[in-house]
């Protein structure tokens, strides 16, 4: 594969599947996962370019908290989150999942301030994302070393190993955690952990309980804006597999349960109604105020984490936390 060079100092790698390669993943998951009951779709689908927009759009909402008190430690505390990671020597810091590197832009603000010897990697599912990334950095950072990758987590992660032995620091920001199960976060904790060296560092954003009002009003915005990055993901299934969902039959439903610490997303059914998707030959009846679940965000108290990381040959060597305690970067040593 031959890296697309923006500048001398910038080039972008995409190892993500061809065009005609590409829908595989979606049409398997709508088949299963719409013949099953309850149905359920992956949330990872989420992410084509127009639910990448609205996404950054949720993050400006005054109701989606994450965004400010994570912003709020990084712009306060980021010279400390430094110290503690070691920057005298070159190293890669790996942004896992940059959409639009809002955050991870105070770190390299300050990276380039005390001329620091690093190269950012901004990884993400969206090559376009990667790419308009690039053309804003190169705008702002001429001089700054970046190697944009659209890849799958891992598999970028392998790819970076395979080309350099360099010390990393990987940000895996805006409590992506949360998209996992607990079980599955774990896991995924356990996978990283295996393509890292102990010199290496993860920085893990976590939403902290809390009032289980403010959670739920964060995955149900008064403007809407969430649940049209919910419906957008029927609007992508009829874009790429050419079914005929009609997203003004479909709404969408939050729910938090404290318990488990589990927010919920779903699209309900107003109607009896059939979807034809032509790239399946399949067509899926739905009951009316059938549910299709989307969306699992679990928060998680400090207990957790530091179970979930001793059990993946993790150390928490620090953490980060806002003024109201609600949200913490945390940071993690891999153990030899």
């Amino acid at each position: 594969m031959t890296p697309k060079a923006t500048t001398s100092l910038q080039q972008f790698i995409n190892l993500l599947p061809t065009n005609d390669q590409k829908d595989s993943g979606l049409a398997q998951d709508v088949a299963q996962g719409l013949s099953q009951f309850p149905k359920k779709l992956s949330s990872k689908f989420f992410y084509d370019a127009r639910g990448s927009q609205l996404f950054q759009q949720i993050m400006e909402l005054p109701e989606y908290y994450l965004t400010e008190l994570e912003h709020e430690i990084l712009d306060k505390q980021r010279k400390e989150i430094l110290f503690a990671f070691g920057t005298q020597e070159p190293f890669q810091l790996v942004d896992l999942g940059a959409g639009d590197a809002l955050k991870t832009k105070l770190l390299i603000k300050e990276l380039v301030s005390q001329q620091t010897d690093f190269n950012f990697v901004p990884l993400d599912i969206s090559p376009r994302q990667v790419e308009h990334l690039l053309e804003e950095l190169q705008a702002t950072y001429p001089t700054l070393k970046v190697t944009g990758l659209a890849a799958e987590y891992v598999q970028g992660l392998q790819w970076l190993n395979e080309q350099s032995p360099a010390r990393k620091l990987l940000l895996f920001l805006g409590s992506n955690i949360g998209n996992f199960a607990p079980g599955e976060a774990q896991q995924f904790l356990c996978e990283l952990r295996r393509k890292l060296s102990p010199q290496d560092r993860v920085l893990v954003g976590v939403d902290l309980r809390k009032d289980p009002e403010k959670i739920r009003r964060a995955y149900d915005d008064a403007a809407g804006v969430t649940s049209a990055f919910n419906l957008n993901l029927l609007h992508r299934i009829n874009q790429e597999l050419s079914a005929d969902f009609a997203l003004e039959q479909f709404q969408h439903f939050a729910e938090y349960d404290p318990v488990e610490g589990a927010m919920r997303s779903f699209l309900i059914s107003k109607q009896p109604q059939e979807v034809h998707v032509q790239a399946l030959q399949q067509t899926f009846s739905f009951e009316a105020w059938e549910a299709i679940h989307t969306e699992n965000s679990y928060k998680y108290s400090l207990r957790q984490i530091h179970e979930m990381a001793a059990a993946c040959q993790y150390e928490v060597e620090d953490y980060f936390t806002d003024t109201t305690h609600g949200f913490a970067d945390i940071l993690l040593k891999p153990l030899p």
